[in-house]
């Protein structure tokens, strides 16, 4: 009812008796609740409410982590929260810990099981990056907790090698000291992960499996001895047989990987199998395109050199041949089709040639 209705009927109400005024207005109100109750009949029925975004246990360990939330850490923890649990690159809440030097929070951890040798995906520790980051504290309470001195990363390094602090680095050779770790030892331990894969590769071998198999990415185990420096793998398959020009699914060769990841002397190694020093891989890039270390970069240039040098004096044999015979032909009166002098002479000058590039590729190894 709008407000012209109201006035016009003002004259009539006014007419009435209380209670006649009343019970009109109870009248009207119930219509109002009707007519209200058919318009809410009449609309779509509302949208489920959306359920609020749970994270698991272990992705909130790891956020509180981060934090520094002792108190949500210490509740995670209790309800039960995998205190090894890691993100996409292998960082566990320990890990945090050691890069933050959250020392309170290390202590929960490990009190509920965190395991203090746990990995990244490049193989750091926490002490790794406790050492790192020369976190002292932090390294001492690793130790105590039995924390692996000479654990390896993908580059080869342990938590020593990558300390710079003298007081941290002190610290961690103390320790090394006081448990009779020589340098035999370390670098045994060093060499561990490629003399297991060595071990690998040849029992794979005497088994009769495939040396050249592939990963889902379309490398080979000689890409991988070769981005991880590992000569006596690398040699050991190439020996057997495994192609040095292997791609995989991005068009990279394992001379490539080794270039990648600074790799001289298998660079050089894989060259001498056949591998291709200026190979492009899918984006275009060669070798030296993907290479940052100076010394590996020149090493890379060194073999350029040598390649086509290689092709020059190739050219050149070629060239010879094609005067050889032109001449033989004026002088002599013998046919090219007639290859008796002819193939004498170029057998002889091959041979010499082939020693020349030998001798010439030694000197440059020499040099």
């Amino acid at each position: 009812m709008d407000h012209s209705q109201l006035m016009a009927e003002m004259p009539e109400i006014e007419k009435m008796t209380a209670q006649e005024r009343i019970a009109l207005a109870k009248e009207r109100r119930r219509d109002q609740l009707r007519k209200c109750d058919e318009r809410e009949r009449s609309l779509p029925p509302p949208r489920p409410r959306r359920q609020r975004l749970r994270f698991s246990p272990e992705v909130a360990l790891l956020e509180a982590t981060g934090r520094a939330d002792a108190a949500e850490v210490e509740r995670l923890l209790r309800e039960g929260a995998n205190p090894n649990s890691h993100n996409e690159d292998g960082l566990t809440p320990l890990h945090q810990c050691a890069i933050d030097d959250n020392q309170q929070i290390m202590l929960l951890l490990l009190s509920h099981g965190a395991d203090v040798n746990a990995q990244d995906t490049e193989q750091w520790t926490p002490l790794h990056a406790a050492a790192c980051c020369a976190h002292i504290n932090v390294v001492k309470i690793l130790i105590a907790n039995g924390a692996n001195l000479l654990a390896v990363n993908a580059d080869g390094n342990m938590p020593y090698d990558i300390c710079d602090d003298e007081t941290t680095l002190d610290a961690i050779e103390s320790e090394m000291a006081a448990r009779g770790i020589t340098q035999a030892y370390i670098d045994d331990q060093r060499g561990a992960p490629e003399k297991a894969m060595l071990d690998d590769m040849k029992s794979l071998h005497q088994q009769g499996y495939p040396l050249d198999a592939r990963q889902p990415d379309g490398s080979t185990y000689l890409h991988i001895a070769a981005a991880n420096g590992y000569y006596d793998v690398a040699a050991f398959l190439l020996r057997c047989g495994v192609p040095a020009t292997s791609r995989d699914n991005d068009l990279w060769q394992p001379v490539h990987a080794a270039a990648c990841w600074a790799q001289p002397d298998l660079v050089e190694l894989i060259c001498e199998y056949g591998g291709d020093i200026n190979a492009k891989t899918s984006s275009g890039e060669a070798p030296l395109d993907l290479c940052e270390d100076d010394t590996t970069r020149a090493v890379i240039a060194t073999m350029q050199q040598q390649e086509a040098r290689k092709k020059r004096l190739a050219f050149g044999v070629r060239d010879s041949r094609r005067q050889s015979r032109r001449q033989i032909v004026v002088e002599g009166g013998h046919s090219p089709n007639n290859p008796t002098k002819t193939a004498e002479k170029s057998d002889r000058y091959s041979i010499s040639v082939s020693v020349t590039v030998l001798i010439v590729h030694r000197t440059k190894i020499a040099l």
